[in-house]
């Protein structure tokens, strides 16, 4: 077949407008820590920024210095010029059910880290939390099923850097949750022809995707003595 009559490819629909969402946190539980900077954004077609929200709160506890050397944000700046955790988290579930009830996906890298967090912050204070939160495109899940073969590891910066997409200030929330986007922009450039053809059908299949990955996961880890056999990693997705 020559090039010309290659059949083309349209990336899908829900590209054209999609929403970003990440969170920084006091680590990494999602049952126990708590958020400390989270940002929801809404990119257009091109990966520009169109709308966008940023929170720093007062976590209610001691921030790690680990974890502060990750975000940036200490103790006593969270303190200071946070707001109440309470509030912060009914504004971002708030503002996630917006985009979600509008039809608008949320990209969120590795979701089921942050969706769950903000799932027990909200129980934790009375906050009705996101109901089944879809449809959500997790760049991480989609870049383990259609390059499941490649090495290496699969950071956001080190999956940013592969899909040519830039990530300046790793670990800040706002950069994190943009690179996200773009790098789910790009996946479905990339991949178009093997796509399912609405962001409902792909938040399905990423449900799906999620668990044989931490199934597979889970063999490589009793193989190398890493985890016990009867111990499995949790493929629950979007929310744990």
């Amino acid at each position: 077949m020559q090039p010309e009559m290659l059949p083309l490819f349209r990336r899908p629909e829900w590209v054209e407008v999609v929403g970003v969402f990440d969170l920084e946190t006091t680590g990494v539980d999602v049952a126990g820590d708590r958020i400390v900077t989270a940002y929801v954004g809404v990119l257009d077609a091109a990966g520009a920024v169109v709308r966008e929200r940023h929170w720093l709160a007062d976590p209610g506890i001691p921030i790690p210095d680990g974890a502060s050397a990750i975000h940036g944000v200490t103790t006593a700046r969270a303190r200071a010029d946070g707001r109440p955790a309470a509030e912060v988290v009914r504004e971002i579930v708030a503002s996630l059910h917006g985009l979600l009830d509008a039809g608008i996906p949320v990209v969120a890298y590795n979701a089921a880290y942050d969706f769950s967090l903000l799932h027990h912050e909200a129980l934790r204070h009375g906050v009705a939390p996101l109901d089944s939160p879809a449809p959500v495109i997790d760049p991480l899940v989609m870049d383990k099923r259609y390059d499941r073969y490649r090495r290496g590891k699969r950071t956001l910066s080190v999956v940013a850097a592969h899909y040519a997409v830039r990530l300046d200030d790793a670990h800040e929330a706002s950069a994190d949750a943009i690179a996200a986007g773009r790098v789910a922009q790009a996946l479905a450039e990339r991949f178009a022809a093997w796509l399912p053809g609405s962001a409902h059908e792909l938040h399905t299949r990423q449900i799906a995707w999620a668990r044989a990955q931490a199934d597979s996961l889970t063999e490589y880890f009793v193989r190398i003595g890493r985890i016990d056999p009867d111990d499995r990693l949790d493929g629950t997705w979007p929310v744990r």
